[in-house]
C-alpha cells in the first residue's frame, strides 16, 4: 500500500561537479522537503551499502525495503575513503535502473534536526550523491525515504570496469577508511545479515578468489 502523502519533489540538480555543488543548501533543501511531509513527520532513511552494517545512528525501527527504479552497484569512484587520487578505489551508488533491496531506518521526528548535520558529513562530505526520495516497499507498508543516489552523469561514476580492473582495485585500492575490497566484504556480509543476497556483489567478490 502506497504511503498517503506523496514523496517531497527533489530539487533538480544544476550540475553534477562536486566543486560546483553548495552542500551546505543541499542538505537545507533537503530539510524543507521533509519537512513538507506533514506536522511532525519521522525521517527514513534507504540504507543500501555501509549505512547497513555501519550506521552511526541509533534508528528507533528498521524495516527490510526494496525500491524500484534504482540498483547496488560498485561503481562510484572513491579517491579519500577507499583510494587514493593515484590509485582510486571504488564505494557503492545507488543508479538508476532495476531494483535494490535494502533497510529503512526510521529517525523520529525530534531527532531529525541534530543528525542531519551529521549524516550529511558522513554521506555528502564532498556533494557528489543527489539526495531524493523514494518510495520503500516494506512488509509494514510502503514509506518515502531519504536516499543517496548517483547519476550515470556524476564524475564520479566508473562506467562499465571489466573483471581485470575490479580485480586490480581489489589487489591494491586502500583509503583512510581501508581497502576497496574489505568495504565490499563488510557490505557483503552486512546484507547477508539481514538475509539480502547480492548476488552481483557475490559475482565480483568471486573474482578475487579466482585470482588467488
Amino acid at each position: 500500500m502506497a504511503p498517503s502523502v506523496s514523496p517531497p519533489r527533489s530539487v533538480r540538480p544544476t550540475t553534477w561537479d562536486p566543486a560546483q555543488r553548495n552542500g551546505a543548501q543541499m542538505m537545507a533543501d533537503t530539510l524543507a522537503q521533509w519537512r513538507s511531509l506533514g506536522p511532525r513527520p519521522d525521517l527514513w532513511v534507504f540504507a543500501y551499502a555501509s549505512l547497513v552494517w555501519r550506521p552511526e545512528f541509533t534508528a528507533a525501527e528498521q524495516r527490510l525495503a526494496r525500491v524500484h527504479g534504482h540498483h547496488r552497484c560498485l561503481e562510484m569512484w572513491s579517491r579519500i575513503n577507499r583510494g587514493t587520487y593515484e590509485c582510486p578505489g571504488l564505494v557503492f551508488a545507488l543508479m538508476p535502473g532495476g531494483s535494490c533491496t535494502g533497510l529503512a531506518l526510521r529517525v523520529p521526528h525530534d531527532e531529525v534536526e541534530a543528525l542531519m548535520p551529521l549524516l550529511w558529513a558522513r554521506e555528502m562530505p564532498n556533494p557528489v550523491y543527489d539526495p531524493r526520495w523514494l518510495t520503500c516497499q516494506t512488509a509494514q507498508g510502503a514509506v518515502h525515504a531519504l536516499a543517496f543516489t548517483l547519476s550515470r552523469r556524476s564524475p564520479s561514476h566508473t562506467g562499465t570496469l571489466s573483471e581485470e580492473r575490479y580485480r586490480d582495485i581489489f589487489s591494491r585500492s586502500c583509503g583512510r577508511y581501508g581497502t576497496t575490497l574489505d568495504y565490499a566484504r563488510q557490505t557483503f556480509h552486512g546484507l547477508l545479515h539481514h538475509g539480502i543476497h547480492d548476488r552481483a556483489l557475490g559475482k565480483l567478490l568471486r573474482l578475487v578468489d579466482s585470482a588467488d
